[in-house]
């Protein structure tokens, strides 16, 4: 049974269905103010993923069981997992205060080329493994390898009720050498301060990439990920934030099994040399 109230919050506690669960992450890249970054591939616990070690432009499935992303425990099926609070805290302020989405991260497209202006088609083999429908699924574009700047992309997909075909907002890339950097971040540029790639109007999900196409050619490789966001947090000073979401939300996210748990990250100075630490707990009934 779902954990839907109080009693069964409760009920849960009583039968030792709850764990507390420490992450650490010590970034070595320079980010940027104003830019957001994936921690996915920063040192620490859990160890880095990186987005560039399987074929170009092939979809890739991402689980904790192959792939790590911040430990949430093993499957609970017949139970369902819900997150009861995330506590995270900075070891200095100069990259706060900092806004972070807690992502499933879900399917990615490792090493589109920005070399190319010719469409880059996607071998989409595989499906998403968790949120199939695609209801809320974004797409982020991770730097693997630094660019200039200033060219132009646009994707083509399929959106959460299956209608291919679709065309995403045309984003503008950021000239960050960080590797990590959301290349289509930039909060000073009008409609650049999403992490998520816009979508088509009306649309609210993807099921899938079909193509992306640079509208100039620069030198780089970013990686597609589709993510889907489920929960947000924020470091304001180098004392620890708790926000326990039976308190301040209206309801505890969902946590599917063997979902790869990671966080996107505003920063307001660089991050390098920033241990970034903290806890999530879960609960399941």
């Amino acid at each position: 049974m779902s954990i839907a109230g109080l009693r069964e919050m409760t009920d849960a506690e009583l039968a030792g269905k709850s764990r507390r669960y420490a992450w650490r992450k010590t970034p070595s890249q320079v980010t940027t103010a104003g830019l957001w970054f994936d921690l996915s591939m920063s040192p620490g616990n859990p160890p880095p993923k990186y987005w560039f070690d399987a074929p170009p432009t092939t979809a890739k499935i991402i689980s904790q069981s192959l792939d790590g992303g911040f430990f949430h425990g093993p499957n609970t099926t017949p139970d369902v997992q819900k997150l009861r609070l995330i506590t995270a805290m900075a070891s200095v302020v100069t990259a706060l205060p900092m806004s972070m989405f807690l992502c499933d991260y879900l399917l990615y497209y490792p090493s589109c080329d920005d070399s190319t202006t010719d469409p880059q088609a996607m071998d989409n083999s595989v499906t998403l493994p968790r949120y199939t429908d695609g209801k809320g699924v974004q797409a982020i574009a991770v730097s693997v390898a630094g660019r200039t700047g200033g060219q132009r992309f646009y994707l083509t997909y399929t959106n959460s009720d299956g209608v291919s075909g679709r065309t995403s907002q045309t984003v503008t890339q950021n000239s960050s050498a960080a590797i990590g950097t959301i290349v289509t971040s930039a909060t000073a540029t009008q409609a650049s301060a999403n992490p998520f790639i816009g979508l088509q109007d009306g649309d609210s999900g993807i099921r899938s990439i079909e193509s992306v196409t640079m509208l100039g050619a620069d030198v780089g490789l970013f990686t597609l990920i589709l993510v889907k966001p489920i929960a947000q947090i924020a470091i304001k000073e180098t004392t620890p934030v708790e926000k326990d979401f039976l308190i301040h939300s209206m309801a505890l996210p969902k946590i599917e099994d063997n979902a790869f748990l990671s966080f996107l990250c505003l920063p307001n100075g660089t991050l390098a040399a920033t241990l970034l630490m903290g806890d999530l707990k879960v609960i399941w009934s």
